[in-house]
């Protein structure tokens, strides 16, 4: 009985624990679209960045919004799993170096409640997790406001 007793207690502590830990480094996980909502709130994770959920081509991904990027940077691994096909290639300065990409275009692309139609974007082989480099070549077309903690993006008016 005491050993049911210590798992079910470590078994609670670490669903608690890992809930902190995923609220601490993405706040924005569980975020969802609201009916006719306008705008998209962001909190600031703890090492400083904006991730967001969203979709390309209709599948769920994780964009990491990187303002200093000009495109949106897809890894290469998951151009097949998102109906992403490899283009003319090219070369990228990146953070780690330089890197050969391909160019791409992402039929449909959401973030909140904007969509994005024919985004401009390059698969990069040098990206080995998951997240999206979500570069101003989406971004540019939204208005960003950032105050303390908090990033809000808007449809520009008119």
């Amino acid at each position: 009985m005491g050993f049911l007793a210590t798992l079910a207690f470590l078994g609670f502590g670490w669903v608690t624990f890992d809930g902190a830990i995923t609220k601490r480094e993405d706040p924005n996980h569980a975020l969802t679209v609201a009916p006719g909502v306008d705008e998209w709130v962001l909190r600031r994770n703890r090492s400083g960045h904006y991730f967001s959920p969203g979709l390309i081509n209709g599948q769920p991904v994780r964009f990491l919004l990187d303002t200093g990027a000009t495109h949106t940077s897809v890894p290469a691994h998951l151009a097949q799993s998102l109906g992403l096909r490899p283009g003319a290639p090219s070369t990228a300065s990146t953070a780690n170096g330089t890197v050969t990409v391909r160019a791409t275009r992402i039929d449909a692309l959401d973030i909140g409640p904007f969509r994005f139609a024919g985004a401009p974007a390059h698969l990069n082989p040098g990206m080995r997790d998951d997240d999206v480099l979500l570069g101003m070549s989406v971004l540019k077309h939204l208005e960003f406001t950032q105050r303390g903690d908090v990033l809000v993006l808007r449809k520009p008016a008119g």
